[in-house]
Parts: structure tokens; sequence; C-alpha cells
């Protein structure tokens, strides 16, 4: 037996409709196997709080093995899992092809969805995953909404931390008046004729994220792509269902899976390409809507024609070339690679776009922000949270850039309030920004959000 292989890690269908699943014994099983794996590797110490919850569940029982762990702790370490993939995917030398069979991140999903059958999620936790309903909700009434989610709203947001579990100190997005598709739809554009890429047509999924709070994410992109000759429109039929995937509901995130594949394959058939623009959501339509509904000849379709939009942007770059006009960026640019972008396996493709920037100043980090979706901004996990992004807002404090970027807007967010609760107080940018949207200021472009 030899620890890990030089073949690339591969990954099991879900198989979350067989009774087996959510059986408990069954789990508790698989899990006391996993867990002795990692006790006896203890490579993903620094990842996330799972594995130390567990290394010390293990160091502190009374034989010091797991076998005089409770397997009523066990849920300690499912809880504290935000699903990030790193494990899986940098770290454990057990993942299949390796006889050992290690799938950390997908076990304590099964855990969850165990859990979920059980009726243990609750019934706000629920409500807080539809992001559609918070979504039509907040772009109604942006002001109002915005000024409840303020951290300093010492009305609100105590209320709030009461009833949702939802700590009253951490950041949370803000909505936008109007949607990025409504948006798009005032302003249609037109591609450059004469472009590099000009015949080609892509559709952006424009995500709950990008569609309710951050629509400038959307509009560089769509900008960059008409000036590059991409002809371009601007769907959301709903989201992606990473927040019901967080919380085990497995069946919902099926459902979601169907019902969008079915949409933007319409696009497909007419010959457009995908793109993801949040991505979290772009890992679910490539790697785990296919998982999930592994016979879905609609699901597989639209995960090959899918794109993260900087995997989209090094593509035309690769494929055609890009348009001229791509000036220098001052200030240099502290870069946040996100978890979900480096778990779809496409290399550091906003580093690679940053660098098409002249003269480009870049700081490139790959380690966790500690945000980890809705985990961070609950009770009891934000603390955790802050302290495991501490080494980003480090990073980010040395290298001393003018400009901060994550891929992921939640992250991005995150990181900044720990820069602002840094015990070092240094002069670090004060937003954070998509890496599109710094690449559509290399370009000239100016993107303005009322």
């Amino acid at each position: 037996m030899k620890e890990g292989s030089l073949e690339a890690p591969t990954r099991h269908s879900i198989p979350w409709e067989d009774p087996e699943f959510t059986n408990e014994e069954a789990i508790d099983k698989e899990l006391r196997r996993v867990f002795d794996i990692c006790h006896g590797c203890r490579r993903c110490f620094n990842l996330c709080d799972s594995f130390p919850i567990l290394f010390d569940l293990i160091d502190e029982s009374e034989s010091g093995e797991l076998d005089t762990v409770d397997s009523k702790d066990f849920p300690k370490v499912v809880d504290a899992c935000t699903l990030c993939d790193m494990c899986f995917m940098v770290k454990c030398p057990y993942v299949p092809p390796h006889s050992f069979d290690v799938d950390f991140p997908h076990l304590m999903l099964r855990h969850r969805a165990a859990e979920h059958k059980r009726g243990e999620v609750k019934f706000v936790d629920k409500a807080m995953a539809d992001t559609d309903a918070i979504g039509h909700m907040g772009t109604a009434l942006p002001g109002m909404t915005n000024w409840a989610l303020k951290e300093k709203n010492k009305i609100t947001r105590p209320l709030m931390e009461k009833v949702t579990g939802v700590d009253r100190r951490a950041a949370l997005p803000k909505y936008t008046g109007e949607t990025l598709v409504l948006r798009a739809k005032k302003q249609p554009l037109k591609p450059v004729v004469t472009a590099p890429s000009t015949g080609r047509k892509a559709v952006i999924y424009a995500t709950c994220t990008g569609n309710y709070n951050v629509p400038s994410i959307g509009l560089a992109t769509r900008e960059i792509l008409a000036k590059n000759g991409v002809e371009v429109e601007v769907v959301y039929p709903g989201c992606c269902g990473m927040p019901f995937l967080e919380q085990g509901d497995i069946k919902k995130v099926s459902e979601k899976a169907i019902h969008v594949a079915e949409d933007l394959n319409k696009w497909v058939d007419k010959g457009y390409d995908v793109i993801a623009l949040v991505p979290s959501c772009a890992l679910m339509l490539k790697f785990e809507w296919p998982l999930i509904l592994p016979d879905d000849a609609s699901v597989k379709k639209l995960s090959k024609a899918t794109y993260d939009v900087t995997e989209y942007i090094i593509d035309l770059h690769k494929t055609k070339g890009l348009a001229p006009g791509i000036e220098a960026l001052e200030g240099g640019v502290s870069l946040h690679l996100a978890c979900h972008s480096r778990a779809q396996n496409m290399g550091a493709k906003a580093a690679d776009m940053l660098r098409l920037i002249p003269d480009i100043d870049l700081q490139v980090i790959e380690r966790c922000s500690g945000h980890g979706g809705a985990w961070g901004v609950k009770k009891g996990n934000f603390d955790i949270a802050i302290k495991t992004g501490k080494p980003v807002v480090k990073q980010v404090q040395k290298g001393a850039k003018q400009h901060l970027a994550s891929e992921c807007p939640l992250a991005g967010m995150h990181i900044v309030q720990g820069l602002e609760m840094a015990d070092e107080k240094l002069q670090t940018p004060k937003v954070s920004k998509h890496p599109i949207e710094l690449f559509a200021q290399a370009y000239g472009i100016e993107i303005k959000v009322d």
C-alpha cells in the first residue's frame, strides 16, 4: 500500500436516493473508517475547523484513539465543514482511485442528508437558503433592507441574531434596486464586429449573488465580451442550489438542477457557451450536479458547456486573442483565489487573466478566507471564521497593494471585514472586487451601479 498516486483524483456519483445513503448505522461506520484514516495522517490540520475538532476529540479521549470517541460528538466535526473541497482537491493522499477511497466533503454531505431527512434542519435555516425569495424581497426594498443589514444597526441586527442565528457583527451582502437581468434588458449591447472573437455567443448565468447583490460583476463581463466580439445574453432561471447542498437537502438541489439545466440548455442548443459569474455556482453546474444526477443527459450537456467567467476570458485569449486596449492598472492587486474556484481544477484562471494586464503587480493568495458560505456568518462560527481568514489578511497587509480582488464576493467581503478588525491597522483596500471588474477597469470600462 502506498500513500497517494500519480493518477488524477476521481469522484463517485452521490447515491442520495438509495435508502442506505441515509442509514445512520452505515454512516457511523463510514465516519469511523474515514476519521481513523484522517487521524493517522493529519495532513489537513490547518485547512478548516473540522480537522482540529476531530483530532482534539481523539487526543482527549480515554484511549487517545478513535475507538473511545462517542459518535454523539461527530456532528461537531460535520458542522464545521464548509464543503470547500480543499481537503479532497489539494491535501488528501487517499482520495479515489486510492483504495482507501476517502472523500471527506461528500461524507459530511451524507451525514447532513441524514440530518435533513430526520427533520433536524431548522425552519429559519431552510428559509435563509432560499436565496431567490430573499433576493426578490431585498431588491424590492433595497433601501430598507440594506439599512436593516448594516452591522452597526443596533435595532435590527440584535433581533436578527436572536431569530436567525446570524452574528450581529458579520458583514452581509447588500441588495441592488435593479437586478442584473433587468439592467441587461434595459442596456442592450452589440458586439464589436471586427473584434477577435466575432461569431462566438455566450449566455451569462447571473447567479443569485450576481443578480441580486453585485450586478457590477455581470455588467463588467458583458462589456468585455462585447468588446471582444462575443454576442452576449444574461439570464437567471434560478439559484444553483448550493445553499441547500450545505444543508444536505440534495432533493432540492436536484430539482434546481433539472429546472436551471432545462432553461440554460435552450441557449446551448443555439450555440451559446454558458458563463457562471460566481465560482460556487460554476462548481455546481460543472461538477456537483452531474454527481447528483449522473444519468441526466441535460445536466451532462450543460456541464460540458459551462465556464467560470475568468476561465472563459482565458479561453478567448488562447483561441483568438483579446481585443486591444488593455492598459496598466496602477497600485498593484492582491488576488484571493476562492476555494470553489480552485475546486474546479481549472488552474488559477483569475491570476492568468490579470497577468494579461501590462506591468501588473500581482500578489496571488491561495488560502481560505474563512467565510464558508452561510457557515461563517453564524453566531458561534463568526470568530472562528475571522481567525481562519487571518493568514489571508496578513498577506494582504504585507502586500500593501492598492486593489483587493476575490473571485467569491462573499469571501472578498469577509476579507475586508478581517482587515478592519485586524490588530495592526494598516492602509489597506476598503473594498474587494471581482477580478473581472479590475480587468474591465484595465480596459477603460467604467461600471456604475446606483
